[in-house]
């Protein structure tokens, strides 16, 4: 099977690897030294265990009308890198190219075969403009959960930390569609647990309980997961946070399969990780902020749902991204 990485980052370089490996014919969309890295030597692998593997049947391109139509395209990027790549896209498709979302947070697509009022409504937080819903056919959309956590830490170098499993489903929660079922299969293959959900949107809600508040919180503290689990005021600061956004996945006729002390506990339980969110603020690279925060904001006034907690941290972290943009700066806490 062909299948095009979008974002040869942690996550598009783990999948784009090991399918690889397992004998998928892969192109990975890149840019600077990291696409002269995987053409130079193809994408290593360090797993957990310290081990190491490397792809080096892969081929890496800048702009997606290089490479050609694939069977799928796996959208590895950040939600707010989506809009400027989403006009490419096309160059990637034939007739029956499916293209897989792999971004945090609440999705463009949302609404699109969800039934009921708000059918069809855009979400404005994860695409302001209409750029992505102009330049990609939901139709296409398989959605996916992204559970890993990985890291790039050199060109052509991603980390295991933990996890293997991506959840698949389409978004009218059909379970047996040819090309969900396809990519299940070849993703299984690779060594994934690639499960195909009914209802893509619960699992959303599911990641994106912890995403909301562990992101933005780390972000602004600097601390691991463990750490601001274990510290008992925000971990309280979590539970509310998460409370707030449960109340409105309830009224969107969503329902939660586990409770908010569990979903902490697995947060807890994954150590002394730096959340994606950190990372960004480290590197003075964007903060994934709007469809992860924004975008429950946005969705808590759709619904008549007050967001005080998550209101106030989407607006402090807000404040920081922007105070390091207009620097041109990163922070990071220095080792005495």
């Amino acid at each position: 099977m062909k299948i095009a990485i979008v974002g040869a980052g942690a996550i598009g370089g783990y999948l784009g690897a090991r399918l690889a490996l397992a004998g998928d014919e892969v192109t990975f969309i890149a840019r600077g030294r990291n696409l002269e890295a995987i053409r130079a030597g193809g994408m290593k692998l360090i797993a957990e265990d310290g081990s190491e593997q490397l792809a080096q049947n892969v081929a890496a391109f800048e702009k997606p009308e290089e490479a050609g139509p694939h069977d799928h395209v796996l959208l590895t990027v950040k939600a707010h890198q989506v809009a400027p790549l989403a006009p490419g896209i096309r160059h990637l498709l034939g007739p029956d190219t499916a293209i897989v979302t792999m971004q945090n947070g609440i999705p463009w697509w949302y609404f699109h075969k969800h039934g009921g009022e708000h059918e069809g409504r855009p979400v404005r937080a994860a695409d302001p403009d209409g750029t992505i819903a102009a330049n990609i056919d939901p139709a296409r959309v398989i959605g996916s959960i992204v559970y890993p956590a990985t890291s790039l830490v050199a060109p052509g170098v991603v980390q295991i930390i933990e996890g293997n499993r991506f959840s698949l489903g389409e978004l009218d929660g059909s379970t047996t569609t040819p090309r969900v079922q396809a990519l299940s299969t070849h993703l299984t293959q690779a060594g994934f647990k690639a499960p195909i959900v009914r209802d893509i949107r619960s699992e959303i809600w599911l990641k994106l309980w912890g995403n909301l508040s562990f992101n933005p919180i780390s972000a602004l503290t600097h601390a691991t997961l463990v750490d601001l689990c274990q510290f008992p005021p925000t971990r309280e600061l979590c539970v509310l946070m998460m409370s707030e956004a449960e109340t409105i996945a309830r009224k969107l006729g969503v329902s939660m399969r586990i409770s908010i002390e569990r979903r902490i506990a697995g947060a807890e339980k994954v150590g002394a990780h730096k959340t994606s969110m950190l990372q960004d603020v480290e590197q003075g690279r964007p903060l994934e902020l709007d469809a992860l925060v924004g975008a429950v904001v946005e969705l808590g006034a759709l619904t008549g749902t007050p967001t005080p907690n998550i209101s106030a941290i989407y607006a402090c972290a807000s404040l920081l991204a922007r105070t390091l943009q207009n620097a041109h700066g990163s922070l990071r806490i220095a080792v005495r």
